[in-house]
């Protein structure tokens, strides 16, 4: 028997089944959950940008005023760690809460594919305000917004070095001996528009590096500011257009992310993108193609993007083609455990690190990616021995946790969890268990349950 499109949806599609939720059915239910979750608020209140600022800068008047070894200084620093691992539960929650499983699956999408890194706990504390400020509001919007959102977003600016980043000849630059950082503008083309090996060289790196100077951040809050000081004199030319003049202006830069938007390397790159996360690691040629040219005649608009990929007949097929991704795995069995709001408000009242410590064990740690191209997602990166060991010891352990606190029966999980994906033998494993626990994990450590 084949696999349901419900199946399909609710996990290819979504972090899988919620046993108090109604799940999305076909493409058009799936289009309709993700414009759904973009009017949506936050399941879980979260601090702004300023308001996390503002406690980085208390702790930094701290550490000058009473010292490293100060007892104010320490806890301060506690505190801010804590709730800095706090926030990486309220968003795995939010994605397992949230009715619109589709959408909070495109904003994971695009937040990794527009990786940063919080290698450190002040960066860690603001990590969650990008993807809740430069990439949800854009989701179901164009791609041109979003890149232009991305671009001026704090936590982009200082991750990728861009406020060291000076024109030569500008004032600033000339003033202070500071010159050209190209991270970003590198990135820009390689990973976030046009893709490695795309019609691009080293002169339109330097070129955007150029035409980005005088993108930074300002003191206090940390918001977007433009400092004509520090921008390269005259204009630019990337990928033969010519961009900026005197004075510069944050517009001219922008102007070429609306362009490289549309260009046909953004379009067959993203294309091939989005297949390869949603369908399969080596995606139908046709799927992509069907994906990119929706791309090129609406110039990045989204929402027709998704309605291409989710209409092509691939993308409902072979089942169980795409590993899940630990947080996708530590997502699903929520959902299939029913996770509701009070769980979520009592892990943070008893400053549970629960999710938190079972990603780093899975080697996934939240917002901290090994580099800026994000996760990887062929199924080689996370099937390793020692990947394999951490989903058995993963699911070993929730299977006790979840038998000790509840009096739920394994068979309903297994059934609630895969649907009619659940296969024979993994049925029989899971009701012929000689203990409770033993059942959940058998039915964790499935093939199907680890496959979408």
């Amino acid at each position: 028997m084949g696999i349901s499109q419900t199946t399909v949806a609710a996990i290819r599609f979504g972090y899988g089944f919620h046993p108090a939720q109604e799940p999305a059915k076909n493409a058009d239910q799936l289009l309709r959950q993700a414009s759904a979750g973009a009017r949506a608020d936050l399941v879980l209140p979260v601090l702004g940008l300023a308001d996390r600022r503002a406690r980085l800068e208390d702790l930094i008047r701290t550490r000058r005023s009473r010292g490293r070894d100060s007892k104010a200084f320490r806890e301060k620093r506690v505190a801010m760690r804590r709730d800095a691992v706090m926030e990486v539960e309220a968003r795995v929650y939010q994605r397992a809460l949230s009715p619109h499983g589709f959408f909070e699956r495109l904003a994971a999408f695009w937040a990794d594919h527009f990786a940063i890194s919080a290698n450190n706990a002040g960066r860690l504390f603001v990590a969650p305000t990008f993807e809740i400020d430069a990439i949800r509001p854009h989701v179901m919007g164009r791609f041109a917004d979003m890149l232009s959102a991305v671009v001026q977003h704090p936590v982009m600016l200082t991750y990728l070095d861009q406020v060291d980043s000076y024109g030569p000849s500008s004032p600033a630059g000339k003033r202070r001996g500071r010159g050209l950082n190209e991270n970003l503008a590198r990135e820009i083309l390689e990973l976030h528009t046009m893709g490695v090996g795309a019609p691009y060289t080293q002169n339109d790196v330097r070129e955007l590096a150029e035409l980005l100077t005088g993108f930074g951040v300002q003191k206090g809050f940390q918001n977007f500011r433009y400092f004509p000081q520090r921008a390269e004199p005259g204009a630019e030319t990337v990928l033969g257009k010519r961009y900026g003049g005197n004075p510069g202006r944050a517009e001219h830069a922008l102007a070429f992310m609306e362009d490289v938007s549309r260009h046909k390397a953004t379009a067959r790159h993203l294309a091939r993108k989005l297949a390869v996360h949603f369908v399969a690691d080596d995606p139908d040629a046709d799927l992509v193609g069907q994906i990119e040219g929706a791309w090129r005649r609406s110039g990045g608009h989204l929402p027709t993007v998704y309605s291409a990929m989710l209409q092509h007949p691939s993308s409902w097929r072979d089942f169980g083609g795409k590993i899940k991704r630990p947080v996708d795995l530590i997502i699903s069995t929520l959902r299939a455990l029913g996770a509701n709001r009070q769980m979520a408000e009592t892990a943070r009242a008893r400053k549970r690190a629960s999710t938190f410590q079972a990603l780093r064990h899975l080697n996934q740690p939240m917002f901290q990616p090994p580099g800026p191209d994000g996760w990887p997602e062929e199924a080689e990166a996370w099937i390793t021995p020692q990947g394999l060991a951490a989903r058995l010891n993963y699911a070993s352990k929730s299977g006790q946790l979840i038998a000790k606190n509840g009096k739920l029966d394994p068979r309903q999980f297994a059934e609630t969890a895969l649907g009619d994906a659940l296969r024979g033998e993994t049925a029989f494993a899971v009701s012929a268990a000689p203990d409770r626990w033993e059942g959940f994990a058998f039915a964790l450590a499935s093939p199907e349950f680890n496959r979408r």
